[in-house]
């Protein structure tokens, strides 16, 4: 099955980037918004963090997504839930170990983020060895505050 991104997608992000500019918190979903690499001007889509090993996470469930391109030019962005905005660094996991880990965890975990792999073609059932068979299409970023600003 190719990766393909759900048709109730576009509106759903519009609807979540118009409720965070509004300062309005929608639950666990935030905002990343990192540098466009082509472009230069800053882009934002929902994500929703997920910590494993007490280390934070986000998930593209299309790997070769404009924000996950983005993300890995960048290297760095911002996360906001409601009013609260943090610059954030942005480190791809590379280690095919710790990425099953996080992509199970985020899909057995969290019912949306389960059922959207699965509804963007990449996992193929909503049970850890079908999460564990999206590895190879997904892009995973460690997300770490950037105390230094």
């Amino acid at each position: 099955m190719e990766p393909r991104i759900p048709k109730y997608v576009p509106a759903g992000n519009a609807a979540v980037k118009l409720f965070t500019r509004l300062g309005v918190k929608t639950g666990p979903v935030n905002v990343i918004t990192v540098t466009g690499r082509t472009s230069g001007q800053p882009r934002s889509t929902p994500v929703t963090p997920w910590t494993v090993d007490g280390k934070r996470y986000v998930v593209a469930a299309i790997g070769t997504s404009d924000w996950a391109r983005n993300a890995r030019a960048a290297g760095k962005g911002t996360l906001t839930s409601g009013r609260t905005t943090t610059r954030v660094w942005l480190t791809e996991v590379t280690d095919p170990a710790l990425k099953e880990r996080v992509v199970t965890a985020f899909g057995t975990e969290n019912r949306a983020g389960g059922s959207f792999l699965v509804q963007a073609g990449v996992a193929p059932n909503r049970t850890p060895k079908g999460f564990a068979a999206a590895v190879p299409h997904v892009a995973v970023f460690e997300v770490t505050p950037d105390v230094d600003r």
